[in-house]
């Protein structure tokens, strides 16, 4: 018998707030969590607007553990302490009643600990290297989040890292799937976490020209599918969901959020920055082909739409094709800014979750849509029966990743 896959925990500190439920409420009140940078060190930039997590990690973690911590490495922390309890965990794997070689830890980053790096570089040319940190390596290293949730609750049977730009975190859902179907965890905890608000990373998207430069109106700045978008914004944070078999959660009397159907994963082999339609198209056949489902199932997409001129129309377009006008499309990174390789985690969760409560979250600022925009984006919440949907992920090095959930 079929044992599908299921998704028992969510957890996420985001920009519109530090757990699951903010977050939610703020994707439905179609709330905007882009801020205008006042730092000093922002007054050079050419962009000078992000979307910082709403809660700071440190308000939480204690004082000397985050210390030791990357604020990447935070933020992981504090989804995937929410995502185990959600799924009705306490302690670590042993205490919760799970054997710890059957637990895995699947999280995912675009650019991990580089603000720890660039901070200790400045330590070592001001005061020389007796003073870098000797925490450096594991606060900098792209596993560290990783590691670190799997040190908290003991997970034994595998800590991983998937690094694939925008498309990380989703990669590592798709992971934790495949670890599942092979049978070489029962428990998986998943997720992708970025926090890299840094003038050197801010500087270098902006001379790709990719970022918005609309810092005159932050809350109006990251707008998918509009005529007037001008490039992504740069956001941070976590989510975390924990995945288990059905019969699994049945046994512990937990009711799913939602079954996680398939993943698709292709690659372009195209060119380092510009998407190509065609391996985006790949990615939803092959996610569709193997859920079971057909097309026509599909009633919503949480798309990647960034809000970039290019990359929008790309995906708007092969949704249009496989799914038809129709479909529901939503694009949530317009009021989360764009987290990188958290972005496919977050956005799984949103996606479970208007699975879950029938609802579709809006996409703001869509004030005057793209000629060639062919699917249905609402500007409200849309109250529909969501039997099925997708999350779309796509990546810088042609990476497509593609998600599949249905109802339980």
């Amino acid at each position: 018998m079929n044992d599908d896959i299921v998704v028992t925990g969510l957890g996420a500190t985001t920009p519109l707030g530090g757990d699951v439920a903010t977050f939610w409420d703020g994707l439905l009140a179609g709330r905007s969590g882009v801020v205008a940078l006042t730092a000093d060190w922002a007054e050079q930039l050419t962009v000078r607007i992000a979307a910082p997590m709403a809660v700071d990690p440190t308000q939480i973690i204690p004082r000397v553990q985050a210390r030791r911590l990357d604020r990447s490495e935070q933020a992981a922390l504090v989804a995937a302490r929410e995502a185990w309890a959600d799924a009705g965990f306490s302690g670590n794997a042993r205490e919760a009643g799970l054997e710890p070689t059957r637990v895995a830890v699947v999280i995912g980053t675009g650019i991990g600990g580089v603000t720890s790096l660039l901070t200790q570089y400045d330590i070592l040319l001001d005061k020389g290297p007796g003073r870098v940190s000797p925490l450096l390596i594991p606060m900098n290293m792209p596993n560290g989040p990783a590691a670190y949730v799997g040190l908290e609750l003991g997970a034994q049977a595998g800590v991983h890292t998937t690094v694939s730009a925008c498309a990380s975190g989703s990669e590592a859902v798709a992971h934790g799937l495949d670890l599942l179907h092979l049978d070489r965890a029962d428990v998986v905890v998943v997720g992708g976490t970025e926090a890299c608000i840094h003038p050197l990373n801010i500087a270098g998207f902006a001379q790709m020209r990719a970022m918005s430069t609309r810092n005159d109106d932050p809350a109006r700045a990251s707008r998918p599918w509009d005529k007037g978008r001008d490039g992504f914004v740069l956001g941070e944070g976590a989510g975390v969901l924990v995945l288990e078999r059905a019969s699994a959660a049945k046994a512990r009397g937990r009711e799913p959020y939602a079954v996680l159907a398939s993943a698709g994963i292709t690659s372009d082999a195209y060119d380092i920055v510009q998407p190509d339609k065609s391996g985006q198209i790949r990615a939803l056949e092959l996610a569709i082909r193997r859920s079971g489902l057909s097309a026509g199932d599909i009633v919503h997409v949480n798309a990647h739409a960034t809000s970039t001129p290019v990359g929008d129309m790309g995906e708007a377009g092969a949704i249009a094709e496989l799914f038809g006008e129709d479909t529901v499309v939503s694009g949530t990174k317009s009021m989360t800014g764009h987290l990188l390789g958290a972005a496919g985690a977050i956005e799984s969760i949103a996606t479970v979750l208007a699975i879950k409560n029938d609802v579709i979250p809006p996409t703001i600022n869509l004030e005057d849509p793209d000629d060639e925009l062919k699917v249905d984006v609402p500007r409200e919440p849309r109250r529909v029966t969501v039997g099925a949907a997708i999350n779309d992920s796509f990546g810088f090095g042609g990476h497509n990743v593609s998600l599949v959930f249905r109802k339980a």
